[in-house]
């Protein structure tokens, strides 16, 4: 697997990042894993103190977790039919998959198999599959998965330059203004105990836009459409609450009794549409 990374992860440690990424590995198949030169960086190998930089080229080594260190991965009838039904187009260079709620894009963290390795399971036809982008657990909608590795470094490329267009549908708290409103507020990220990820709105943080236009009003709800001209962790989430209107649903950073009011079990966050440039070159990559 290869990873770009991103401007939220610049400056963190390739030892700390690898940890988060391959939760149910130890650490000391992690620090072997960069002693032996498995893991790396624009090719090169690195040391744990090796601090990331904005479009880092990471090659991951396929480690396993506890989970799933022994015997064949299991993939079940549901989960097998669920991924199929999933996915919605597909050609030489890319699949678009309309994920699920509730499942996540890998595995790791007490969780055995996400999406993606399913995915390999299940389409083991397909040589190459690999994620260009993650969706949090519970937010449903539009993921690519990559065919080619000159595709995924090309939209990579897209994601760093901010040429991806993305649009959300959320349902939130209360009723949202009418008017396109841009919400500009520096966002920081902690990662707390438990390997438990939060951010929150502070000066210190770096910069994170998000566009949002309100579709509709309901009797204590709002349809909102949102769109990340920056892509921090959490971004949609945390901007809308911190404007008063938490996504329905969202039991980190949303309102506890209005979500147990509603009835309503799923985060309210759906990754509507992503577009973006086709290559120009003949034969390379095209939809």
């Amino acid at each position: 697997e290869e990873y770009i990374v991103p401007g939220d992860r610049a400056g963190q440690r390739i030892d700390n990042f690898l940890m988060g990424h391959f939760k149910g590995v130890p650490r000391s198949r992690i620090y072997k894993a960069l002693r032996k030169g498995e893991v790396r960086v624009n090719k090169s190998r690195v040391k744990p103190t090796y601090r990331l930089a904005t479009g880092d080229c990471i090659r991951i080594p396929p480690l396993k977790t506890k989970e799933v260190s022994t015997g064949s991965v299991y993939i079940s009838h549901k989960l097998r039919q669920t991924i199929l039904d999933a996915i919605i187009f597909e050609d030489d260079d890319i699949m678009v998959l309309d994920k699920p709620a509730g499942l996540p894009v890998h595995g790791g963290s007490g969780v055995a198999i996400g999406l993606i390795e399913a995915l390999r399971v299940v389409c083991n036809d397909r040589p190459y599959l690999e994620l260009v982008h993650r969706l949090d657990k519970g937010t449903s909608g539009c993921l690519i998965v990559a065919k080619q590795r000159h595709v995924l470094r090309y939209l990579h490329e897209l994601l760093l330059s901010r040429r991806m267009d993305k649009q959300y549908l959320a349902l939130v708290k209360g009723h949202f203004p009418m008017a396109l409103r841009e919400i500009d507020e520096p966002l920081l990220k902690n990662d707390l105990q438990g390997n438990e990820r939060m951010v929150r709105v502070t000066a210190s943080g770096k910069k994170s836009v998000t566009h949002v236009k309100c579709l509709a009003h309901y009797d204590a709800m709002s349809l909102v459409l949102a769109k990340p001209i920056t892509g921090r962790t959490h971004q949609i989430r945390v901007h809308l609450a911190y404007q008063g209107y938490p996504i329905v649903g969202d039991h980190k950073y949303g309102d506890d009794a209005f979500n147990r009011a509603s009835g309503i079990k799923r985060l309210m966050l759906h990754s509507a549409s992503i577009c973006f440039p086709l290559r120009d070159e003949p034969g390379s990559f095209g939809v």
